[in-house]
């Protein structure tokens, strides 16, 4: 049962996974969260249809009725999950992977995520373990349409963007739903029609090849940024008037301008392990404390609300705001984004000049290594350079992240496959290099072949 995962359940359709599963997902889904009513959300993935259908009979079987929030993004599930006060929630999607897959998102009471850790592992048990035994009292499938109420709260991140040229990618996925309705018809728009077999290119904007056409784009109508959606529009990316990626993390800093110059937030910033040191020091100067932790939603919207945060972000390209119920919305970042992005260019700084005040560090971005033995072959990185060197700061969870004076690494297991990820920063490019040679050649006994 390849598709529970640390944070969801997610797999290639059919394969990691089949409509049984899902089924009984959903009959063991209501009595795991103690409630007698489900919102469901869902994308426009082919196979979602099935696993709507799959899931609804389970959680009706269960007694439980089913809320059907039609196609949505998975932020308008959140959102509506702690809003409407559901004690569960379910977004049947795979967000940014390719369309083979599928899954599903579980979200408890206040949209707090449900990973494998808090409940993902025991519904996995069930379905292996225990009997499925319907009630004689079915649940009932209800109608639940909010995209109205949705719009009217984006409203409030609605700011005049009319001096900033704007590409808009949606990825064919659910950004689409909304685009038009939020920032209009100036923005120029690509693959902005609803296509799960994803024609034009995957959903996933941390592959670069996936950027491409908004790249070309932004060059050739001369625009001010370009802005790019994952498939369930949880997760937003940008290109400068250059068509140069930007790393998302970067986009924390940014963020700073809005809730800590603009509005005067209060409290700490979330940046999860292998966020740039570029954006701890720019954010620390904006006199906020940042608050570095794992990898995830599952782990960064618990720790936002844990210590009441003003907003946080990930590498990945997630942003997390208290005003959202602490969870991640690309629609309240593209906003609050290009407010920013806007305001700054009336004073005469484009995208890239403010990306390039930000950005004090060469990154390497995030590498993969072929090993089994990974925490023996994390240690051996750590103990080498901690008896060169003393280290400022040792972190040791998802992995370690070990800072020193002039440069950092963070190095972490996947929970999934047989990889050890790198991620590293240096004063200068060449300290990076010199640095990632050593580390390759401490993981090269390591590596499989």
């Amino acid at each position: 049962m390849g598709a529970f995962k640390a944070y969801d359940f997610r797999g290639v359709f059919g394969k990691d996974f089949d409509l049984d599963t899902v089924y009984k997902f959903g009959y063991f889904l209501p009595s795991l969260l103690k409630t007698d009513k489900v919102l469901v959300g869902r994308d426009m993935r082919v196979s979602t249809p099935q696993m709507f259908e799959a899931l609804s009979r389970g959680i009706a079987d269960a007694g439980a009725d089913v809320y059907d929030m039609g196609l949505t993004t998975t932020p308008m599930v959140y959102y509506f999950t702690a809003q409407h006060h559901f004690d569960a929630s379910v977004m049947i999607t795979a967000s940014h992977n390719p369309k083979e897959h599928n899954g599903l998102k579980v979200s408890a009471t206040n949209a707090l995520p449900v990973g494998y850790d808090t409940g993902l592992g025991e519904i996995e048990r069930r379905v292996k373990e225990d009997p499925v035994v319907p009630v004689a009292n079915k649940g009932k499938i209800i109608p639940h349409e909010v995209k109205d109420e949705y719009l009217q709260f984006q409203k409030r991140y609605h700011y005049d963007l009319s001096n900033l040229k704007i590409v808009m990618d949606c990825s064919n996925g659910m950004a689409s739903i909304l685009v038009k309705e939020i920032f209009g018809e100036s923005p120029v728009y690509l693959f902005d029609n609803l296509d799960g077999t994803f024609p034009n290119h995957e959903a996933n904007p941390l592959e670069l090849e996936n950027v491409v056409a908004l790249q070309e784009k932004v060059r050739a109508e001369k625009a001010d940024i370009g802005v790019i959606f994952d498939g369930d529009a949880d997760r937003v990316m940008f290109v400068d008037e250059h068509g140069d990626f930007i790393a998302p993390d970067l986009m924390i800093a940014v963020l700073g301008h809005y809730f800590i110059e603009e509005k005067g937030y209060e409290g700490k910033v979330i940046q999860d392990i292998r966020t740039s040191k570029s954006v701890t020091e720019y954010i620390e100067k904006m006199g906020r404390e940042v608050e570095i932790w794992r990898v995830g939603r599952a782990y960064a919207a618990l720790k936002l609300r844990e210590i009441d945060g003003a907003f946080g972000g990930e590498f990945a390209g997630h942003y997390y705001f208290r005003d959202f119920f602490y969870s991640d919305s690309a629609m309240v970042a593209a906003q609050v984004l290009l407010h920013v992005f806007s305001d700054m260019k009336r004073k005469g700084i484009s995208v890239s000049q403010l990306i390039g005040k930000i950005k004090q560090y060469a990154n390497s971005g995030e590498i993969n290594f072929t090993i089994q033995e990974k925490k023996e072959a994390m240690e051996a990185v750590k103990e080498h350079f901690c008896a060169q060197e003393k280290p400022e700061k040792v972190m040791d969870f998802d992995g370690y992240r070990v800072e020193f004076q002039d440069w950092w690494f963070n190095i972490r297991p996947s929970n999934t496959e047989p990889y050890l990820r790198l991620l590293m920063e240096a004063r200068t490019e060449a300290m990076l290099l010199q640095k990632l040679a050593e580390i390759k050649e401490i993981l090269r006994p390591f590596m499989l072949s």
